[in-house]
């Protein structure tokens, strides 16, 4: 992993705001560039899932204003270190810097083990992948489940102790990893007041009661 976020010096500037009660807020990447219009077998979205996980933002995308709005007035910008998270990033905060870290990159989709006669879209792959990795543990040698829970508790924690300082958060990352962060922020106290679901541009915001 890289760098601790809450304990390093980031490229962000930090208001010392301490009396307001401030924000963390959880968005999803844009679209990235990446064919969704084909079928595949579970091998072959094996592979589209690692180019996936490597491909940028497909080109000519708008963000949402609110969100370019929001990014405006962060105290703090932080992005995991894929490609689409960072160019997210760039599209949305302007001329302000960012940090980014591996620890708040997606939890991974290795499809069922299921034979060569299943085709389907990269969409219902993802799914289904999703589905047999949170309940029948299908990893692939991949990060588990019980692995991941254990980063987002980590990074729950690390975006509790910058916002608790009185700092506007926002994490520009992943959809599916994004709401596992959001339950352990809820366990830590925060409640959400905001929740725009899980399209590309998407926010989950928390605050402290």
């Amino acid at each position: 992993m890289t760098t601790d976020p809450a304990s390093s010096q980031t490229q962000a500037a930090i208001a010392p705001a301490q009396s307001k009660r401030a924000l963390i807020t959880l968005a999803r990447h844009g679209e990235p560039a990446l064919n969704r219009n084909i079928k595949l077998t579970a091998k072959d979205y094996l592979h589209w899932w690692a180019r996936y996980e490597e491909s940028g933002l497909l080109a000519g995308q708008t963000p949402p204003a609110d969100l370019v709005s929001l990014a405006q007035r962060a105290d703090i910008i932080i992005t995991s270190t894929r490609q689409r998270s960072i160019e997210t990033a760039q599209a949305v905060c302007s001329e302000r810097n960012f940090s980014s870290h591996d620890l708040f990159i997606e939890a991974p989709l290795p499809p069922p083990p299921f034979p060569d006669l299943v085709k389907t879209s990269p969409r219902i792959w993802g799914v289904l992948s999703r589905l047999w990795w949170w309940f029948f543990n299908n990893h692939g040698g991949q990060e588990t489940r019980a692995e991941a829970r254990v980063r987002a508790v980590e990074a729950a924690r690390q975006l509790t102790e910058l916002a608790d300082q009185g700092q506007d958060v926002l994490l520009l990352a992943h959809g599916f990893f994004n709401t596992m962060i959001g339950i352990e922020l809820k366990r830590l106290g925060w409640r959400s007041v905001l929740d725009q679901g899980y399209d590309y541009w998407s926010q989950k915001r928390y605050q402290r009661p």
